[in-house]
């Protein structure tokens, strides 16, 4: 399993319609792409307009290969690109440790 961890910056005041688009575009693009195994977004609580868009896939290909070299890619850009503040920061991590029942 790989974890994508988007780190985005969206402009100031638009966190309820980003909050939206977001997960539209994840359970509507996303979701249908090979290898997707699921999400969570996470909002900043001292920095409201910063998320963390956090996407499990089943390999590193999925993602960069798979989904980023396909139309749904351009897609969903477009849903979320005009809220961003800045370009989002993106890297892939692997489990290096887990807790039992976790």
């Amino acid at each position: 399993m790989i974890l994508e961890v988007a780190d985005i910056r969206i402009q100031t005041g638009r966190q309820a319609e980003f909050a939206q688009a977001v997960h539209h575009g994840v359970q509507t693009v996303i979701a249908r792409s090979k290898g997707f195994l699921g999400y969570e977004v996470h909002q900043g609580i001292e920095s409201p307009e910063r998320y963390l868009l956090m996407l499990r896939w089943e390999t590193l290909e999925d993602h960069t290969v798979g989904f980023r070299g396909s139309p749904a890619y351009a897609e969903w850009r477009t849903i979320v690109s005009g809220f961003f503040a800045q370009p989002p920061a993106v890297e892939h991590f692997t489990i290096a440790a887990t807790r039992p029942g976790s």
